[in-house]
Protein backbone atom coordinates (compact mmCIF):
# COMPACT_ATOMS: atom_id res chain seq x y z
CA UNK A 1 0.00 0.00 0.00
CA UNK A 2 1.28 3.39 -1.33
CA UNK A 3 2.45 5.67 1.87
CA UNK A 4 0.24 8.99 1.46
CA UNK A 5 2.66 12.26 -0.06
CA UNK A 6 2.91 14.84 2.93
CA UNK A 7 1.25 17.20 -0.16
CA UNK A 8 -1.90 14.68 -0.12
CA UNK A 9 -4.70 16.53 0.83
CA UNK A 10 -6.68 13.34 2.21
CA UNK A 11 -5.95 9.59 1.83
CA UNK A 12 -8.17 7.33 3.13
CA UNK A 13 -6.55 3.58 3.76
CA UNK A 14 -9.04 0.64 4.14
CA UNK A 15 -12.61 2.20 5.72
CA UNK A 16 -14.87 0.28 6.06
CA UNK A 17 -18.32 0.49 7.95
CA UNK A 18 -20.91 -1.99 9.01
CA UNK A 19 -24.93 -1.68 9.96
CA UNK A 20 -26.73 -4.97 10.23
CA UNK A 21 -27.23 -6.57 7.86
CA UNK A 22 -25.01 -5.05 5.31
CA UNK A 23 -21.41 -3.57 4.87
CA UNK A 24 -21.59 -0.08 3.68
CA UNK A 25 -17.60 0.51 3.22
CA UNK A 26 -15.92 -2.18 2.57
CA UNK A 27 -12.23 -1.73 2.33
CA UNK A 28 -12.10 1.71 0.62
CA UNK A 29 -9.03 3.53 -0.39
CA UNK A 30 -9.22 6.84 -1.88
CA UNK A 31 -6.40 9.78 -2.18
CA UNK A 32 -7.42 13.59 -3.06
CA UNK A 33 -4.45 15.62 -3.69
CA UNK A 34 -4.85 19.53 -3.33
CA UNK A 35 -6.48 21.61 -6.14
CA UNK A 36 -8.07 18.37 -7.93
CA UNK A 37 -11.59 18.03 -8.24
CA UNK A 38 -12.57 14.04 -7.85
CA UNK A 39 -15.11 12.55 -8.35
CA UNK A 40 -17.00 9.65 -6.61
CA UNK A 41 -19.43 7.94 -9.16
CA UNK A 42 -21.58 5.02 -7.83
CA UNK A 43 -25.28 3.84 -7.57
CA UNK A 44 -27.83 4.64 -5.08
CA UNK A 45 -26.68 2.22 -2.15
CA UNK A 46 -23.26 2.03 -3.22
CA UNK A 47 -21.20 3.60 -0.25
CA UNK A 48 -21.11 7.23 -1.13
CA UNK A 49 -23.07 8.83 1.29
CA UNK A 50 -21.42 6.95 4.29
CA UNK A 51 -17.75 7.34 2.88
CA UNK A 52 -18.84 11.42 2.76
CA UNK A 53 -20.06 10.98 5.98
CA UNK A 54 -16.92 9.57 7.43
CA UNK A 55 -14.72 12.33 6.06
CA UNK A 56 -16.77 14.68 7.28
CA UNK A 57 -17.12 13.32 10.70
CA UNK A 58 -21.01 12.71 11.22
CA UNK A 59 -20.09 8.59 11.29
CA UNK A 60 -17.00 6.52 12.65
CA UNK A 61 -15.62 3.83 10.25
CA UNK A 62 -14.96 0.54 12.42
CA UNK A 63 -11.80 0.27 10.28
CA UNK A 64 -9.15 2.09 8.44
CA UNK A 65 -7.36 5.38 8.49
CA UNK A 66 -7.92 8.68 7.56
CA UNK A 67 -4.82 10.77 6.79
CA UNK A 68 -5.08 14.53 6.09
CA UNK A 69 -2.48 16.65 5.07
CA UNK A 70 0.05 13.72 5.61
CA UNK A 71 -1.25 13.50 9.37
CA UNK A 72 -3.45 10.33 10.59
CA UNK A 73 -6.60 11.75 12.25
CA UNK A 74 -9.85 11.30 13.61
CA UNK A 75 -12.68 13.17 12.36
CA UNK A 76 -14.67 13.09 15.61
CA UNK A 77 -17.78 15.39 14.46
CA UNK A 78 -18.70 18.27 11.85
CA UNK A 79 -17.19 20.63 14.26
CA UNK A 80 -14.15 19.51 14.22
CA UNK A 81 -14.23 18.29 10.18
CA UNK A 82 -15.11 22.20 9.45
CA UNK A 83 -12.19 23.23 12.03
CA UNK A 84 -9.87 21.47 9.60
CA UNK A 85 -10.87 23.29 6.68
CA UNK A 86 -13.68 20.38 5.08
CA UNK A 87 -16.97 21.84 3.98
CA UNK A 88 -19.97 19.62 2.94
CA UNK A 89 -22.88 20.15 1.04
CA UNK A 90 -25.49 17.65 2.06
CA UNK A 91 -27.88 16.16 -0.63
CA UNK A 92 -31.12 16.03 1.88
CA UNK A 93 -30.39 19.58 3.73
CA UNK A 94 -30.05 20.33 7.64
CA UNK A 95 -31.26 23.70 7.57
CA UNK A 96 -34.00 25.00 10.25
CA UNK A 97 -36.91 26.03 8.60
CA UNK A 98 -38.42 28.45 10.55
CA UNK A 99 -34.99 30.71 10.86
CA UNK A 100 -34.08 33.12 8.38
CA UNK A 101 -31.49 32.42 5.17
CA UNK A 102 -28.63 34.44 7.35
CA UNK A 103 -29.87 32.85 10.76
CA UNK A 104 -29.10 29.43 9.21
CA UNK A 105 -25.42 30.57 7.61
CA UNK A 106 -24.88 32.39 10.69
CA UNK A 107 -25.65 29.04 12.99
CA UNK A 108 -23.31 27.10 10.71
CA UNK A 109 -19.98 29.96 10.95
CA UNK A 110 -20.59 30.29 14.37
CA UNK A 111 -20.17 33.28 16.75
CA UNK A 112 -16.79 34.82 15.43
CA UNK A 113 -18.35 34.94 11.81
CA UNK A 114 -20.87 37.75 12.92
CA UNK A 115 -24.41 38.50 13.50
CA UNK A 116 -27.09 37.25 11.26
CA UNK A 117 -27.75 41.07 10.21
CA UNK A 118 -23.50 41.43 9.82
CA UNK A 119 -23.39 38.78 7.01
CA UNK A 120 -26.54 39.41 5.20
CA UNK A 121 -23.80 41.80 2.72
CA UNK A 122 -21.65 39.33 2.46
CA UNK A 123 -24.31 36.41 1.64
CA UNK A 124 -25.69 38.80 -1.03
CA UNK A 125 -21.96 38.90 -2.56
CA UNK A 126 -21.31 35.46 -2.38
CA UNK A 127 -24.31 34.19 -4.13
CA UNK A 128 -24.64 36.82 -6.78
CA UNK A 129 -21.09 35.86 -7.23
CA UNK A 130 -21.83 31.94 -7.32
CA UNK A 131 -24.74 32.87 -9.59
CA UNK A 132 -27.01 31.42 -6.94
CA UNK A 133 -28.81 34.86 -5.78
CA UNK A 134 -30.22 34.84 -2.04
CA UNK A 135 -32.28 36.84 -0.11
CA UNK A 136 -30.35 36.68 3.67
CA UNK A 137 -33.95 37.80 5.42
CA UNK A 138 -36.02 35.32 3.81
CA UNK A 139 -37.57 32.33 6.15
CA UNK A 140 -35.67 28.87 4.59
CA UNK A 141 -39.53 27.40 5.12
CA UNK A 142 -40.65 29.73 2.40
CA UNK A 143 -37.85 28.45 -0.55
CA UNK A 144 -38.27 26.07 -3.08
CA UNK A 145 -36.15 22.55 -2.90
CA UNK A 146 -33.45 24.22 -5.10
CA UNK A 147 -33.00 27.65 -3.25
CA UNK A 148 -32.83 25.36 -0.24
CA UNK A 149 -29.98 23.68 -2.48
CA UNK A 150 -28.55 27.30 -2.68
CA UNK A 151 -28.42 28.33 1.01
CA UNK A 152 -26.89 24.98 1.88
CA UNK A 153 -23.67 25.59 -1.00
CA UNK A 154 -23.42 30.00 -0.07
CA UNK A 155 -23.22 28.87 3.37
CA UNK A 156 -20.36 26.44 2.66
CA UNK A 157 -18.13 28.33 0.35
CA UNK A 158 -18.47 30.98 3.16
CA UNK A 159 -16.59 28.86 5.59
CA UNK A 160 -12.22 29.04 4.68
CA UNK A 161 -12.35 25.62 3.24
CA UNK A 162 -9.53 23.60 2.39
CA UNK A 163 -12.04 20.49 0.65
CA UNK A 164 -15.52 21.09 -0.38
CA UNK A 165 -17.56 17.65 -0.74
CA UNK A 166 -20.16 17.99 -3.51
CA UNK A 167 -23.40 15.93 -3.24
CA UNK A 168 -25.65 16.59 -6.27
CA UNK A 169 -24.71 19.97 -6.25
CA UNK A 170 -26.75 20.61 -9.80
CA UNK A 171 -29.53 19.15 -9.13
CA UNK A 172 -31.99 22.06 -9.25
CA UNK A 173 -29.62 24.17 -11.90
CA UNK A 174 -30.07 25.41 -14.99
CA UNK A 175 -27.00 24.17 -17.29
CA UNK A 176 -25.83 27.71 -17.56
CA UNK A 177 -26.01 28.02 -13.72
CA UNK A 178 -24.17 24.64 -14.10
CA UNK A 179 -21.34 26.17 -16.08
CA UNK A 180 -21.05 29.13 -13.62
CA UNK A 181 -20.93 26.95 -10.49
CA UNK A 182 -18.32 24.84 -12.49
CA UNK A 183 -16.22 28.16 -13.47
CA UNK A 184 -16.25 28.77 -9.48
CA UNK A 185 -14.63 25.55 -8.34
CA UNK A 186 -11.99 26.00 -11.17
CA UNK A 187 -11.44 28.77 -9.37
CA UNK A 188 -11.42 27.28 -6.10
CA UNK A 189 -9.19 24.12 -7.42
CA UNK A 190 -6.77 26.52 -8.87
CA UNK A 191 -6.34 28.28 -5.49
CA UNK A 192 -5.53 25.04 -3.96
CA UNK A 193 -8.64 24.15 -2.50
CA UNK A 194 -9.68 20.17 -3.24
CA UNK A 195 -13.23 19.53 -4.06
CA UNK A 196 -15.04 15.54 -3.85
CA UNK A 197 -17.98 16.14 -6.36
CA UNK A 198 -20.62 13.89 -6.22
CA UNK A 199 -22.69 13.62 -9.16
CA UNK A 200 -25.43 11.13 -11.43
CA UNK A 201 -24.41 13.63 -14.34
CA UNK A 202 -21.42 11.83 -16.12
CA UNK A 203 -21.03 14.78 -18.44
CA UNK A 204 -20.64 17.04 -16.10
CA UNK A 205 -17.96 14.55 -14.40
CA UNK A 206 -16.37 14.26 -17.51
CA UNK A 207 -16.27 17.56 -17.98
CA UNK A 208 -15.29 19.20 -14.60
CA UNK A 209 -13.23 16.62 -12.78
CA UNK A 210 -9.35 15.23 -12.97
CA UNK A 211 -10.06 11.65 -11.34
CA UNK A 212 -13.01 9.64 -10.49
CA UNK A 213 -13.44 6.62 -7.88
CA UNK A 214 -16.12 4.38 -8.48
CA UNK A 215 -17.84 2.46 -5.85
CA UNK A 216 -20.26 -0.54 -6.73
CA UNK A 217 -21.74 -2.32 -3.42
CA UNK A 218 -19.74 -1.00 -0.97
CA UNK A 219 -16.01 -1.57 -2.92
CA UNK A 220 -14.12 0.47 -4.96
CA UNK A 221 -14.47 -1.04 -8.93
CA UNK A 222 -12.27 1.31 -10.05
CA UNK A 223 -10.35 4.39 -11.11
CA UNK A 224 -10.37 6.14 -14.31
CA UNK A 225 -10.07 10.05 -15.67
CA UNK A 226 -13.15 10.92 -16.64
CA UNK A 227 -12.19 13.07 -19.13
CA UNK A 228 -11.04 9.85 -21.18
CA UNK A 229 -14.11 8.00 -20.62
CA UNK A 230 -17.33 8.07 -22.39
CA UNK A 231 -20.80 7.98 -20.59
CA UNK A 232 -21.25 4.69 -21.33
CA UNK A 233 -17.94 3.26 -19.96
CA UNK A 234 -18.62 4.94 -16.92
CA UNK A 235 -21.63 4.00 -16.02
CA UNK A 236 -20.19 0.45 -16.83
CA UNK A 237 -18.52 0.98 -14.05
CA UNK A 238 -20.85 1.93 -11.84
CA UNK A 239 -23.59 -0.33 -12.47
CA UNK A 240 -21.99 -3.67 -14.20
CA UNK A 241 -25.18 -4.09 -17.04
CA UNK A 242 -25.45 -0.94 -18.85
CA UNK A 243 -28.38 -2.01 -20.69
CA UNK A 244 -30.67 0.64 -21.42
CA UNK A 245 -28.84 3.58 -20.56
CA UNK A 246 -28.69 4.94 -23.71
CA UNK A 247 -32.29 4.71 -24.61
CA UNK A 248 -33.79 6.57 -27.12
CA UNK A 249 -38.21 6.78 -26.91
CA UNK A 250 -40.31 7.41 -29.57
CA UNK A 251 -42.61 10.79 -29.73
CA UNK A 252 -46.01 9.90 -28.57
CA UNK A 253 -49.25 11.58 -29.83
CA UNK A 254 -51.41 12.50 -27.12
CA UNK A 255 -55.16 11.89 -27.53
CA UNK A 256 -58.39 12.69 -25.35
CA UNK A 257 -57.55 15.82 -23.01
CA UNK A 258 -57.44 14.76 -19.33
CA UNK A 259 -55.59 17.88 -17.32
CA UNK A 260 -56.61 21.32 -18.56
CA UNK A 261 -55.74 24.49 -16.66
CA UNK A 262 -57.05 27.56 -18.05
CA UNK A 263 -56.29 31.23 -17.25
CA UNK A 264 -55.01 29.88 -13.53
CA UNK A 265 -53.99 32.62 -11.91
CA UNK A 266 -53.31 32.48 -8.05
CA UNK A 267 -51.70 35.58 -5.85
CA UNK A 268 -48.76 34.29 -3.14
CA UNK A 269 -49.59 36.14 0.02
CA UNK A 270 -46.05 35.28 0.90
CA UNK A 271 -43.62 38.41 -0.01
CA UNK A 272 -41.20 36.25 -1.08
CA UNK A 273 -43.23 33.67 -2.89
CA UNK A 274 -44.21 33.48 -6.49
CA UNK A 275 -47.19 34.19 -7.55
CA UNK A 276 -48.87 32.47 -10.81
CA UNK A 277 -50.07 34.33 -13.61
CA UNK A 278 -52.82 33.01 -16.32
CA UNK A 279 -51.32 30.05 -16.76
CA UNK A 280 -52.58 27.74 -19.68
CA UNK A 281 -51.65 24.07 -19.87
CA UNK A 282 -52.88 20.71 -21.22
CA UNK A 283 -52.00 17.30 -20.96
CA UNK A 284 -53.75 14.61 -23.18
CA UNK A 285 -54.03 10.70 -22.25
CA UNK A 286 -51.22 8.91 -23.77
CA UNK A 287 -48.88 12.15 -23.63
CA UNK A 288 -45.81 13.21 -21.34
CA UNK A 289 -45.38 16.89 -21.11
CA UNK A 290 -42.24 18.70 -19.65
CA UNK A 291 -42.05 21.46 -17.97
CA UNK A 292 -38.79 22.71 -17.83
CA UNK A 293 -37.51 26.14 -15.32
CA UNK A 294 -35.15 27.50 -12.61
CA UNK A 295 -36.31 26.32 -9.62
CA UNK A 296 -38.26 28.91 -7.19
CA UNK A 297 -40.32 30.10 -10.32
CA UNK A 298 -43.78 28.60 -9.81
CA UNK A 299 -43.10 25.16 -9.61
CA UNK A 300 -43.68 24.55 -5.97
CA UNK A 301 -47.04 26.27 -6.15
CA UNK A 302 -48.16 25.16 -9.33
CA UNK A 303 -47.47 21.64 -7.97
CA UNK A 304 -49.88 22.40 -4.57
CA UNK A 305 -52.90 23.64 -6.80
CA UNK A 306 -52.67 20.73 -8.95
CA UNK A 307 -52.46 17.87 -5.79
CA UNK A 308 -55.13 19.88 -4.01
CA UNK A 309 -52.89 20.42 -1.57
CA UNK A 310 -53.92 24.74 -2.09
CA UNK A 311 -57.82 24.81 -3.31
CA UNK A 312 -59.75 27.42 -5.51
CA UNK A 313 -62.94 28.22 -4.71
CA UNK A 314 -66.15 29.88 -6.36
CA UNK A 315 -65.28 30.74 -10.40
CA UNK A 316 -61.61 29.97 -9.94
CA UNK A 317 -62.26 26.00 -9.02
CA UNK A 318 -63.29 25.78 -12.92
CA UNK A 319 -59.34 26.54 -13.31
CA UNK A 320 -58.48 23.33 -13.36
CA UNK A 321 -60.21 20.57 -14.98
CA UNK A 322 -59.88 16.56 -15.11
CA UNK A 323 -61.55 15.10 -18.03
CA UNK A 324 -63.59 18.40 -18.38
CA UNK A 325 -64.54 18.39 -14.97
CA UNK A 326 -63.67 21.03 -12.42
CA UNK A 327 -61.51 20.00 -9.75
CA UNK A 328 -59.62 22.99 -8.21
CA UNK A 329 -61.98 23.05 -5.18
CA UNK A 330 -61.43 19.38 -4.21
CA UNK A 331 -58.78 18.23 -1.58
CA UNK A 332 -56.06 15.42 -2.39
CA UNK A 333 -58.06 12.75 -1.72
CA UNK A 334 -61.06 13.45 -3.90
CA UNK A 335 -58.37 14.16 -6.66
CA UNK A 336 -56.64 11.09 -6.04
CA UNK A 337 -60.29 9.48 -6.39
CA UNK A 338 -61.04 10.40 -9.77
CA UNK A 339 -57.32 9.50 -11.42
CA UNK A 340 -54.55 11.28 -9.63
CA UNK A 341 -51.12 10.67 -8.63
CA UNK A 342 -48.44 12.78 -7.16
CA UNK A 343 -44.53 12.32 -7.14
CA UNK A 344 -43.63 15.71 -5.04
CA UNK A 345 -40.20 17.50 -5.03
CA UNK A 346 -39.11 16.51 -1.58
CA UNK A 347 -38.93 12.55 -1.05
CA UNK A 348 -38.40 12.82 2.99
CA UNK A 349 -41.21 14.60 4.81
CA UNK A 350 -43.72 15.10 1.64
CA UNK A 351 -43.34 11.91 -0.25
CA UNK A 352 -42.70 9.86 2.56
CA UNK A 353 -42.93 10.07 6.54
CA UNK A 354 -38.59 9.00 7.69
CA UNK A 355 -39.31 6.78 10.22
CA UNK A 356 -42.60 5.11 8.87
CA UNK A 357 -41.80 1.62 7.25
CA UNK A 358 -42.40 1.11 3.55
CA UNK A 359 -45.33 -1.16 3.73
CA UNK A 360 -46.84 2.37 6.05
CA UNK A 361 -45.80 4.42 3.38
CA UNK A 362 -47.33 2.93 0.50
CA UNK A 363 -50.76 3.05 2.58
CA UNK A 364 -50.45 6.38 2.67
CA UNK A 365 -51.23 6.85 -0.66
CA UNK A 366 -53.15 3.69 -1.66
CA UNK A 367 -55.84 2.97 1.06
CA UNK A 368 -58.01 3.45 -1.83
CA UNK A 369 -56.72 0.59 -3.64
CA UNK A 370 -58.73 -2.53 -4.15
CA UNK A 371 -58.49 -4.64 -0.52
CA UNK A 372 -56.45 -2.00 1.08
CA UNK A 373 -59.03 -1.20 3.86
CA UNK A 374 -62.44 -3.68 4.74
CA UNK A 375 -64.47 -0.85 6.39
CA UNK A 376 -62.18 1.35 8.06
CA UNK A 377 -59.96 -1.84 9.25
CA UNK A 378 -56.21 -2.13 7.78
CA UNK A 379 -55.92 -5.30 5.38
CA UNK A 380 -52.11 -5.85 6.71
CA UNK A 381 -51.67 -8.56 4.70
CA UNK A 382 -52.70 -6.86 1.47
CA UNK A 383 -50.80 -3.46 2.77
CA UNK A 384 -47.42 -5.51 2.96
CA UNK A 385 -48.10 -7.19 -0.51
CA UNK A 386 -48.73 -4.17 -1.77
CA UNK A 387 -45.05 -2.65 -0.89
CA UNK A 388 -43.09 -5.46 -1.67
CA UNK A 389 -44.74 -5.68 -5.02
CA UNK A 390 -43.07 -2.45 -5.41
CA UNK A 391 -39.84 -3.23 -3.87
CA UNK A 392 -39.36 -6.18 -6.39
CA UNK A 393 -41.13 -4.23 -9.95
CA UNK A 394 -38.62 -1.11 -9.21
CA UNK A 395 -35.78 -2.78 -7.79
CA UNK A 396 -35.69 -1.07 -4.71
CA UNK A 397 -32.70 -1.60 -2.47
CA UNK A 398 -34.01 -2.35 1.15
CA UNK A 399 -33.56 -5.49 3.64
CA UNK A 400 -37.67 -5.12 3.26
CA UNK A 401 -40.76 -4.25 3.76
CA UNK A 402 -40.48 -3.15 7.44
CA UNK A 403 -37.88 -0.70 6.34
CA UNK A 404 -37.65 3.10 7.73
CA UNK A 405 -38.14 5.30 4.55
CA UNK A 406 -35.05 6.95 6.32
CA UNK A 407 -33.33 3.98 5.74
CA UNK A 408 -33.15 4.01 2.15
CA UNK A 409 -30.73 6.02 -0.20
CA UNK A 410 -31.70 8.93 -1.78
CA UNK A 411 -32.75 6.94 -5.32
CA UNK A 412 -33.97 4.25 -3.98
CA UNK A 413 -36.48 5.90 -1.98
CA UNK A 414 -37.14 7.88 -5.08
CA UNK A 415 -37.86 4.41 -7.07
CA UNK A 416 -40.38 3.59 -4.27
CA UNK A 417 -42.18 6.70 -4.00
CA UNK A 418 -42.28 6.68 -7.97
CA UNK A 419 -43.47 2.94 -7.81
CA UNK A 420 -46.11 3.30 -4.80
CA UNK A 421 -47.65 6.13 -7.41
CA UNK A 422 -47.38 3.72 -10.76
CA UNK A 423 -49.18 0.45 -8.97
CA UNK A 424 -51.98 2.68 -8.61
CA UNK A 425 -53.04 2.56 -11.99
CA UNK A 426 -53.32 6.45 -12.13
CA UNK A 427 -55.21 8.42 -15.00
CA UNK A 428 -52.87 11.60 -14.38
CA UNK A 429 -49.21 11.30 -13.33
CA UNK A 430 -47.76 15.00 -11.88
CA UNK A 431 -44.18 14.19 -11.19
CA UNK A 432 -42.05 16.46 -9.16
CA UNK A 433 -38.21 16.12 -9.98
CA UNK A 434 -38.59 12.63 -10.96
CA UNK A 435 -34.73 11.45 -11.19
CA UNK A 436 -33.51 14.29 -8.92
CA UNK A 437 -30.25 12.61 -7.53
CA UNK A 438 -30.31 9.06 -8.56
CA UNK A 439 -27.77 6.63 -10.20
CA UNK A 440 -28.03 6.57 -14.18
CA UNK A 441 -29.14 2.84 -13.62
CA UNK A 442 -32.30 4.07 -11.60
CA UNK A 443 -32.78 6.93 -13.76
CA UNK A 444 -33.28 4.41 -16.93
CA UNK A 445 -35.19 2.33 -14.99
CA UNK A 446 -37.35 5.59 -13.67
CA UNK A 447 -37.90 6.65 -17.12
CA UNK A 448 -39.00 3.07 -18.73
CA UNK A 449 -41.82 3.20 -15.87
CA UNK A 450 -43.33 6.37 -17.10
CA UNK A 451 -42.98 5.17 -20.65
CA UNK A 452 -44.97 2.40 -20.23
CA UNK A 453 -47.58 4.12 -18.31
CA UNK A 454 -47.54 6.71 -20.85
CA UNK A 455 -48.05 3.89 -23.62
CA UNK A 456 -50.57 1.88 -21.29
CA UNK A 457 -53.10 5.38 -21.74
CA UNK A 458 -52.23 7.69 -18.67
CA UNK A 459 -51.45 11.50 -19.41
CA UNK A 460 -47.77 12.48 -17.42
CA UNK A 461 -46.61 15.76 -16.05
CA UNK A 462 -43.25 16.12 -15.64
CA UNK A 463 -41.92 19.02 -14.00
CA UNK A 464 -37.95 18.70 -13.96
CA UNK A 465 -34.60 21.41 -13.97
CA UNK A 466 -32.91 18.19 -15.73
CA UNK A 467 -33.28 19.10 -19.83
CA UNK A 468 -31.97 16.36 -21.10
CA UNK A 469 -34.51 14.39 -18.84
CA UNK A 470 -37.11 16.38 -20.56
CA UNK A 471 -35.77 16.19 -24.09
CA UNK A 472 -35.20 12.17 -23.37
CA UNK A 473 -39.42 11.44 -22.65
CA UNK A 474 -41.36 14.09 -22.88
CA UNK A 475 -43.68 14.37 -25.97
CA UNK A 476 -44.40 18.49 -25.85
CA UNK A 477 -42.58 20.96 -23.34
CA UNK A 478 -42.83 24.50 -21.96
CA UNK A 479 -41.13 26.15 -19.30
CA UNK A 480 -42.01 28.36 -16.03
CA UNK A 481 -40.73 31.53 -15.70
CA UNK A 482 -41.60 33.93 -12.83
CA UNK A 483 -44.91 32.48 -12.12
CA UNK A 484 -45.29 32.37 -15.98
CA UNK A 485 -45.81 29.56 -18.23
CA UNK A 486 -44.48 29.27 -21.94
CA UNK A 487 -47.04 27.87 -24.76
CA UNK A 488 -46.50 23.74 -25.33
CA UNK A 489 -44.19 22.66 -28.19
CA UNK A 490 -43.50 19.56 -29.59
CA UNK A 491 -40.38 18.47 -28.75
CA UNK A 492 -38.92 17.68 -31.94
CA UNK A 493 -39.64 21.03 -33.23
CA UNK A 494 -37.51 22.54 -29.62
CA UNK A 495 -34.28 23.14 -29.25
CA UNK A 496 -32.01 23.43 -25.56
CA UNK A 497 -31.70 26.99 -26.92
CA UNK A 498 -35.42 27.41 -27.07
CA UNK A 499 -36.15 26.47 -24.08
CA UNK A 500 -33.39 28.56 -22.43
CA UNK A 501 -35.15 31.28 -24.03
CA UNK A 502 -38.42 30.53 -22.22
CA UNK A 503 -36.82 29.72 -19.03
CA UNK A 504 -35.44 33.14 -19.08
CA UNK A 505 -39.37 34.53 -19.89
CA UNK A 506 -38.89 34.87 -23.96
CA UNK A 507 -41.73 32.97 -24.64
CA UNK A 508 -41.75 34.02 -28.73
CA UNK A 509 -39.71 31.31 -30.45
CA UNK A 510 -39.51 32.37 -34.00
CA UNK A 511 -37.03 29.48 -34.84
CA UNK A 512 -39.77 26.69 -33.61
CA UNK A 513 -42.40 25.94 -36.94
CA UNK A 514 -44.49 23.27 -35.51
CA UNK A 515 -46.75 24.14 -32.09
CA UNK A 516 -49.07 21.22 -30.75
Amino acid sequence: MATPSPHTRLALRGITKRYAGTVANDGIDLTIAPGEIHALLGENGAGKSTLMKIIFGVVQPDAGRIIWEGRPVQMRDPAQARERGVGMVFQHFSLFETLSVAENIALALGAGAGTPKQLEPRIREVSQRYGMPLEPQRLVHSLSIGERQRVEIVRCLMQDIRLLILDEPTSVLTPQEADELFAVLRRLADEGCSVLFISHKLNEVRALCQKATVLRAGKVSGTCVPSQCSDLELAQLMVGDAEGLEARYDKAEGGTPFLQVEGLSWRNADPFGVSLENLNLEVRAGEIVGIAGVAGNGQDELLALLSGERTLQGHDAERIRFLGEPVANLRPDARRRLGLAFVPAERLGHGAVPDMSLANNGLLTAYQQPGMLRGRLIQRSRVEAFAADVIRRFAVKTPGTAAAAASLSGGNLQKFILGREILQQPRLLVAAHPTWGVDVGAAAAIHRALIELRDAGAAILVISEDLDELFQISDRLAALCDGRLSPQHRTEACAASDVGRWMAGQFDAPSLSTAA
